[in-house]
């Protein structure tokens, strides 16, 4: 087969290879979705999405005999770094064979670009950030992903073990039907907070959406700055947010909680595209389109991406009263089931929050991390 080859994607054709060349490796998965071709290119392009206003990337494809048999992004988000005082270099949208050869190529091309760059640490995958898509799948193998999260090969944990990447941090997702019951525990934790806490829900307004994002990002960058990995939204990440609302939202499964006027919480869900995309092979138009219109009124499950809390509200009983909220309007719309995902391993109080209301574990998600000195396929550090 010959030597693996890296090379860093410098032209048109190139990009689209390095776009298309997950249908490689998925070919005859049943449970992969191919992304939309148009969404991949905009998240590429560093003139269009305002990630690239605080971070810089590379692309590279590995090939042997000429024939494309992988890809990796190399990232490097100041923003990350400044905001939690590390060096840290992030691989992403990482896609290869099964091939130990060409997986150590590509992340050793990363740890070699994140090395020029005098960082420390290579972590991933984030495709492009912890905002975006992360993590390997690492159980849950038996279903396709729901909007937003990630899936791979069973072969990618093995490959990444060989190239001396470990564990760094793993996330969970949590599964829910909607005739899970609900204890008399969570109900009466729900009716004190409804008659003490001086709050009032509402449903996200559609016609101003820059200013309801602005809400969003907000109580998210106020409550979850604690949290590992986290970043806080740009102004321009958030103009960003509204614009993609406004094509995949459903207002039902966006909520605000506000204290006389002001915003002090929010629940954020979308509904499971997934259903739909599967069918579409990654193109939108010319009919692609259609069918999601036609189709969206289908979908049966709902993705809960975030419910955010101030600190001060976070043992008010409020975020049961907001999901309480979420639920009865998702189950008005016809949803058969939702997934809260994903949550950090060891974010304890939201884990004992989703087990309370029902919900199971059925997903776990995987970010590795190696030093970024040189990695021998055995995982010996030099």
């Amino acid at each position: 087969m010959g030597d693996v080859t890296i090379n860093k994607v410098m032209t048109r054709r190139d990009r689209m290879k390095f776009i298309k060349f997950p249908w490689k490796v998925y070919d005859g998965d049943p449970n992969w979705v191919p992304p939309l071709i148009a969404d991949m290119k905009e998240k590429l392009d560093g003139a269009r999405n305002p990630f690239f206003e605080h971070a810089e990337m590379d692309l590279f494809l590995a090939r042997r005999g000429g024939k494309v048999t992988g890809r990796i992004a190399a990232i490097l988000d100041s923003r990350h770094n400044e905001f939690h005082g590390e060096k840290a270099a992030f691989f992403g949208l990482y896609e290869s064979l099964d091939d130990p050869a060409t997986a150590k190529a590509l992340l050793d091309a990363a740890a070699a670009w994140g090395r020029e760059r005098h960082m420390e640490v290579l972590r991933g995958p984030m495709n492009l950030s912890m905002n975006d898509e992360c993590a390997f799948l690492l159980e849950g193998f038996d279903s396709p992903p729901v909007v937003m999260m990630t899936y791979n090969p069973r072969y990618y944990l093995d490959l990444m073990k060989a190239c001396g990447m470990t564990k760094a941090k793993d996330l969970y997702a949590f599964k829910m039907s909607r005739d899970h019951g609900v204890t008399e525990k969570v109900n009466a934790i729900v009716e004190r907070a409804r008659r003490e806490t001086p709050v009032t829900l509402r449903t996200i307004d559609m016609k101003d959406l820059e200013e309801e994002a602005r809400k969003v990002a907000f109580i998210y960058n106020g409550g979850w700055e604690m949290n590992w990995g986290f970043v806080p939204w740009t102004d321009n990440e958030m103009k960003h947010m509204a614009r993609s609302l406004k094509r995949l939202a459903d207002p039902e499964l966006i909520i605000f909680a506000e204290d006389r006027g002001r915003p002090v919480g929010f629940a954020f869900g979308l509904p499971n595209y997934n259903e739909v995309l599967g069918t579409m092979n990654g193109r939108l138009y010319p009919f692609g389109v259609f069918k999601l219109l036609l189709n969206r009124s289908k979908i049966k499950g709902m993705r809960a991406i975030v419910f955010g809390l101030l600190k001060e509200y976070r043992h008010t009983g409020l975020s049961y009263l907001l999901y309480s909220e979420f639920e009865k309007r998702a189950k008005r719309k016809g949803y058969e089931w939702g997934e809260l995902s994903w949550q950090l391993e060891d974010n304890e109080a939201i884990n004992r929050f989703a087990a309370s209301i029902g919900a199971v574990i059925y997903k776990r998600y995987r970010i590795f991390e190696r030093p970024v000195g040189r990695v021998d396929i055995q995982g010996e550090t030099g």
